[in-house]
């Protein structure tokens, strides 16, 4: 099915990506005399926070995502095609996609991140990522899995497999998910699996630096860890992870773990599409871009949100790779396009810090607000709000905000389905297989 998309006599902005960027992008260009076209692989918003949430049988993955198409209910000026972006020919103007070939006047890059395995070929073949929905569905069905696996299992050593869950990463995603699994152990295994005896599950949090949470406050990274030791999370930090083969997982000091289920969150790379200025990607994957997301070497294509990277001296890696970053790039991109197109001056990108937070569980957060740090269930009824805000839709919102008041006076959560079951390798049986 290979279209070609042929150009009106407006200006056609092409946008790669439906996550927080794009979307603020479009939205803005909504009254302006220009063709705006978004193309994204999926046909929903995905809000990344929660992922976590989906992963440990929180929330329901059609909570946490939006229809693309509703949320440009009305805007004439917008056409949605669902494609995979492969390549562009910068001097031609011209995007190849899985479609067909696309003409632009501007194209932007709103493309995002996805995991970075930094080279491990076998961690990545084995290790579980949880940057979309269908990973974290995976992740779902396989904690699950195991845990139905385990009631059958005798050997102690595939016990230690199934029962021991691993996650890489000290960040908020790491933080956030190991409390999750923490809280799903302390409250629901019991009544769940009465069978199990809780002292075999073990969790475990990996980190390679000195402390977890390494962008936020002293305060936050060390209440962050008594928290998480709390609900009984193996905290492990200046610990380094050598290999995993899908059973072991061998850290550069020596030690080992025995366990099938390693969660990756030990770092993102940028989505980069082929074709594009090759001097321009820096560290991490990213596009290298000025003080109005153009990328270097390029004229009329720029970059914003995770896969772009603004370096100035306040910012010597790029912005943070947070939804605030990419809003506020999409929002100020709409204005600068339309300056440019009118021979106007531009303005240069201005971040504005928000603060960060991360919770990890219940009653139990931190939140950074510049000058203002403070933890515990104020904290946390703080993250709470700031997330359904950031949520796209009033439904997403109320389902949200409903299951989260169940769970909180039922100690439960609803949504522990093994809907599609996951086999880690297509030419392997699974546990649940082998036992069977």
């Amino acid at each position: 099915m290979d279209q070609h998309f042929p150009k009106s006599t407006k200006t056609r902005i092409v946008i790669v990506g439906g996550g927080f960027g794009g979307i603020e992008l479009a939205k803005k260009l909504k009254d302006k005399d220009v063709e705006v076209m978004m193309l994204d692989k999926h046909n929903y918003h995905t809000f990344q926070p929660l992922l976590y949430q989906v992963a440990t049988g929180g929330l329901e993955a059609d909570s946490i995502a939006f229809p693309l198409r509703k949320i440009f209910k009305g805007q004439k000026n917008l056409t949605f095609r669902v494609t995979e972006a492969l390549r562009v020919q910068p001097f031609e103007n011209i995007l190849e996609t899985t479609i067909g070939t696309i003409e632009y006047d501007h194209l932007v890059i709103a493309t995002g991140s996805t995991s970075n395995f930094f080279g491990q070929n076998e961690i990545e073949e084995h290790a579980m990522p949880m940057k979309s929905i269908p990973e974290a569905l995976n992740l779902r069905s396989l904690i699950l899995q195991n845990l139905e696996a385990a009631q059958i299992i005798t050997d102690p050593i595939l016990r230690d497999e199934l029962l021991n869950f691993v996650v890489v990463g000290g960040g908020p995603t790491g933080v956030e998910t190991a409390g999750a699994i923490a809280e799903l152990k302390k409250h629901v295994l019991k009544n769940d699996y009465p069978e199990l005896n809780l002292d075999e599950v073990s969790i475990y949090l990996i980190e390679g630096s000195p402390e977890l949470l390494g962008n936020m406050s002293v305060q936050a990274q060390r209440k962050s860890e008594e928290f998480l030791k709390e609900l009984g999370v193996i905290v492990m930090t200046n610990s380094r992870v050598k290999a995993y083969d899908g059973k072991v997982l061998s850290l550069l000091d020596g030690q080992q773990i025995n366990s099938s289920t390693v969660i990756w969150s030990a770092g993102v790379k940028g989505a980069v599409l082929e074709g594009l200025n090759t001097t321009a990607i820096v560290r991490g994957n990213r596009l290298k871009v000025n003080e109005i997301n153009r990328i270097d070497g390029h004229d009329n294509i720029y970059a914003i949100g995770d896969v772009s990277a603004m370096i100035t001296e306040e910012f010597p890696n790029g912005h943070p790779g947070v939804a605030p970053t990419a809003i506020q790039q999409g929002k100020l991109l709409a204005k600068n396009l339309w300056n440019i197109m009118n021979n106007l001056p531009t303005t240069p990108f201005k971040y504005f810090d928000k603060g960060a937070m991360a919770t990890v569980g219940r009653n139990r957060a931190v939140v950074d607000l510049h000058k203002i740090r403070f933890q515990g269930i104020f904290a946390w009824f703080t993250w709470m709000f700031v997330h359904l805000m950031t949520l796209v839709g009033f439904r997403n919102k109320l389902v949200v905000f409903v299951n989260w008041v169940w769970s909180y006076f039922s100690y439960d959560r609803g949504t522990r389905l093994i809907i599609r079951p996951y086999f880690k390798e297509s030419n392997d049986e699974s546990k649940l297989d082998k036992v069977s």
